[in-house]
């Protein structure tokens, strides 16, 4: 399986229990897909939402986000890590 790193912007003033809802509805049907979303990180000032998550594919991580209601603007591979 292969890590990716997604972008979600136009978050703007994301809460805590905000992320975490959209977290959970994430890990709720992940394995739909055989994905895993490691975790998430937010900014809530610039409205910026980064997820890392493993998959076999962008597109995979992508349909997760989309039947949860958060579409990523953008999806990484990270094919490198320490």
């Amino acid at each position: 399986m292969a890590q990716f790193m997604d972008v979600h912007h136009n978050m703007k003033g994301i809460t805590a229990d905000q992320l975490r809802e959209a977290h959970n509805a994430d890990l709720a049907i992940e394995k739909d897909e055989r994905v895993h979303f490691e975790r998430a990180w937010a900014d809530p000032e610039s409205g910026i939402v980064y997820c890392l998550s493993e998959a076999p594919s962008a597109e995979a991580v992508q349909r997760i986000h989309e039947r949860a209601g958060h579409k990523a603007d953008e999806v990484h591979p990270v094919p490198l890590s320490i």
